[in-house]
């Protein structure tokens, strides 16, 4: 008898010991940090032939544009009139402008009615360290002049275009599987002059991380735009081309009017807590770390 509560005495002690080490596993998974953004979805807003940033005043001077966020994005924006606008993004407070050069299949545009993805992230390794985006902050990303070399080696490609099994695509592919769409995820710089909200080249005011850290020139980190665009294209891709040209000319525009205390809270919620963070704010695998905006997208206070 003795033996046996001895014996089971055992096993009950090495249970406990086994709960333990798989709720210190658990809870190690839960504190560990992989990621360290939120999204931005936005649908596509409108198509014109402006650009405030390079173009600014100029109506209809520009090669054709796709715009998300600010619905009222044209020549003559400006920090004021975005301010005042409306927003295709889920979070209202979100009246930033975005846009990029519209792609066609032959003469139709190709324009997706699903939400494209915007992330902010963190560039740099010390992820605690990003500051929310000043104020009327504007710059471009990419080389509307780059050559199929020059953009697959340009910082921010990632994986350049995809579709189906297809990657590393520094050119539109050949063909796209039928139930697959064309994709393309670019990032920007991440690292502010901490002076200038705009350059005369509208990317010196900008620079990308050196080896995980921003450079002294450039010592405020700022988020990381990651765009991840969609087109409803599949098949022959022979006809599709950019409105700035061909595949490596692919570039985009930004100018931050967030409403700054909700980008404050979205940033030091989501990337400094190193969260991997819906539109919400919410990490789905760390619930416990609750959520930036409600349901309806406003900030939480």
């Amino acid at each position: 008898m003795k033996r046996q509560l001895a014996g089971a005495a055992a096993a009950a002690l090495a249970l406990a010991a086994g709960l333990v080490a798989a709720a210190t596993t658990t809870s190690a998974a839960a504190q560990e940090v992989t990621h360290h953004e939120f999204q931005a979805n936005c649908t596509i807003s409108h198509t014109g032939n402006d650009d405030p940033i390079v173009l600014p005043g100029q109506s209809g001077a520009s090669h054709n544009h796709t715009f998300l966020g600010n619905t009222g994005t044209d020549a003559d924006s400006t920090l004021g009139s975005l301010r005042d606008g409306d927003t295709s993004c889920l979070v209202p407070a979100d009246r930033s402008a975005y846009w990029f050069p519209t792609l066609s299949n032959g003469d139709e545009a190709a324009l997706s009615t699903w939400h494209q993805v915007v992330y902010y992230k963190s560039g740099i390794e010390d992820y605690t360290a990003v500051q929310p985006f000043p104020e009327g902050l504007r710059f471009i990303a990419g080389d509307p002049d780059a050559t199929a070399a020059e953009f697959e080696e340009a910082p921010g490609a990632v994986e350049g275009y995809e579709c189906g099994e297809s990657f590393h695509n520094y050119t539109f592919p050949d063909h796209c599987p039928d139930y697959s769409w064309l994709n393309l995820r670019y990032q920007a710089p991440s690292c502010w002059d901490g002076v200038n909200l705009d350059s005369a080249d509208h990317k010196s005011h900008m620079s990308y991380p050196v080896e995980g850290s921003c450079p002294a020139s450039h010592p405020v980190p700022v988020p990381m735009l990651e765009f991840k665009i969609h087109w409803p294209v599949n098949g022959d891709m022979s006809q599709v081309s950019l409105a700035s040209g061909e595949g490596p000319s692919w570039h985009y525009d930004f100018i931050n009017a967030w409403e700054p205390e909700t980008l404050d809270a979205l940033v030091e919620h989501c990337i400094n807590g190193g969260l991997q963070c819906d539109s919400r704010g919410y990490d789905l695998y760390k619930p416990d770390r609750g959520a930036v905006l409600d349901e309806d997208y406003e900030l939480i206070r």
